[in-house]
């Protein structure tokens, strides 16, 4: 039990179930009215996407499914939780594709936004389209993650699928489809095809004609703050009387969770893959041509940018390096010039620049580079993939007073935030709790189902003032020449 949970006996009614579909696992809890997670009443069942060099990243629809239905059996079978459960929310991982037929079942495994194989579709489409148009529009770009693109590229590998498909779900409306019979999609859900006007909260004719979808074959978005009457699985006792919210994405809730809910706080979010956040009262307008602007409910927008590799970089760093002390150290250590110089794309790259088959760059190695050299130099090319988003958010969001970072590789290894306020050149405060976007998806259907209840504090830890500003200022500069020379459409 952490500081930031509570006993069942002492959890504050009413209580929620939040489950965050993540890049890694599937976890799952009891929260109770304040936000605070019930102590052992917690589960995570891992994943991993199946990847291959040809850009492919796709997780088993059905598997996931399943760990649902296993993280529901194991938080809510204690007998005193009874019928307390008010509500059920579940975020996941944002971008994802699944073809159905017209009994809902998958035609196609779930596509994730780390999927790069419609990258020709990509430049097909940027030569037919009005790309800054469609941006300003929808609010996004065309790239890999999107649905536009990967139609097409299915369309053209895969003709019999898309003949035979009746529907296009992401992950979420799968899984609530299995779980109570409806594939409901929040808002942001809807927005992370590429398809939804940022203003109107309708789907995009021209990028529809461009993908040859109809509208019929995706699920309208629903407000998030909207909760539907569904059926009440029987599996699970203790939810006969809880709401079921449309799914929502994990960006979203991690903003909430993290507590960056209106514009002076900047999230930067550090799992798996990443992002800059910061939530806006309406679009953002002009929108800068590197970020995106996805609609989240009725009225506000997300502003941000997302990375593909962060946590899959340390992670990648940590099996492929032998480093010669601990972690801790190497990122501690003062900066140097003989650091290699290192674009971390090892998935394609989203924000600023939308290649999404870009690939790794090494650059600056030599003889003497050994593993530590190398590990803080992916871990200073990830930092500057963040400040690459910042540097175009600034204009765009200038109300921001604070950049918050949470996440798993924050709570893992803090002293990086170090190397990411040097980078930034501002200061950066480290949100403690974890699993803040599992929390978020919880504090989104509290404020509907007890907006009177008072919610508890985010928990901080330190903040990390910028130390070497010059330095990373040359570096940076060298990382745009390297990144324009190699990597630019």
């Amino acid at each position: 039990m952490t500081v930031d949970d509570v006993t069942l006996d002492a959890a504050v009614e009413p209580l929620v179930v939040a489950v965050d579909i993540g890049s890694t696992a599937t976890r799952g809890g009891v929260h109770d009215g304040s936000g605070r997670r019930v102590a052992g009443l917690q589960h995570k069942v891992p994943h991993a996407f199946t990847v291959a060099p040809d850009g492919t990243s796709v997780i088993d629809p059905e598997q996931v499914t399943a760990e649902v239905e296993q993280v529901l059996d194991a938080v809510t079978g204690h007998s005193r939780l009874r019928t307390r459960v008010a509500g059920v929310a579940i975020d996941t991982f944002a971008a994802s594709l699944i073809a159905v037929d017209a009994a809902g079942r998958a035609l196609t495994p779930c596509l994730t936004y780390a999927d790069s194989r419609s990258a020709d579709a990509v430049a097909a489409l940027r030569k037919e389209l009005d790309e800054h148009a469609i941006q300003q529009r929808t609010g996004t770009r065309l790239h890999t993650s999107y649905h536009a693109p990967r139609l097409r590229w299915l369309a053209a590998t895969q003709p019999r699928v898309v003949a035979g498909a009746a529907g296009w779900w992401s992950l979420g409306e799968y899984v609530l489809a299995r779980l109570v019979g409806q594939p409901l999609a929040g808002t942001s859900t809807v927005a992370w095809t590429g398809l939804l006007d940022r203003r109107t909260g309708e789907f995009d004719t021209e990028l529809l004609t461009a993908a040859d979808i109809a509208p019929e074959q995706l699920t309208p978005p629903l407000d998030p703050t909207r909760p539907l009457p569904l059926a009440r699985p029987a599996r699970w006792p203790a939810l006969a009387r809880a709401a079921w919210f449309p799914v929502i994405t994990d960006g979203f809730a991690s903003n909430i969770g993290s507590g960056a809910t209106d514009a002076t706080v900047l999230t930067a979010a550090t799992a798996t893959s990443g992002a800059l956040r910061v939530l806006l009262d309406g679009p953002a307008d002009p929108l800068p041509f590197g970020l995106w602007n996805y609609r989240v409910d009725g009225g506000r927008t997300l502003l941000g940018g997302a990375i593909n590799d962060v946590g899959r970089a340390f992670s990648w760093a940590q099996d492929s390096l032998r480093v010669s002390g601990t972690l801790a150290d190497v990122l501690t250590a003062p900066p140097s010039d003989a650091t290699p110089l290192v674009l971390p794309y090892l998935t394609g790259e989203r924000a600023p620049g939308w290649v999404g088959g870009a690939r790794a760059v090494l650059g600056g190695v030599s003889a003497a580079t050994d593993a530590d050299a190398l590990f803080r130099g992916i871990v200073e090319g990830v930092a500057m993939t963040y400040a690459r988003v910042a540097d175009e958010l600034g204009p765009a969001a200038p109300q921001v007073v604070e950049v918050a970072a949470a996440g798993r590789v924050s709570n893992d290894q803090p002293e990086w935030l170090q190397v990411l306020a040097d980078v930034l050149g501002r200061p950066v405060t480290h949100v403690t709790r974890q699993r803040a976007t599992q929390r978020g998806t919880a504090l989104l259907a509290l404020d509907v189902l007890a907006p009177e209840v008072p919610r508890a504090p985010r928990s901080t830890g330190a903040t990390f003032e910028p130390r070497h500003k010059d330095h990373y200022t040359a570096r940076r500069a060298r990382f745009a020449d390297v990144y324009d020379a190699l990597l630019r459409g």
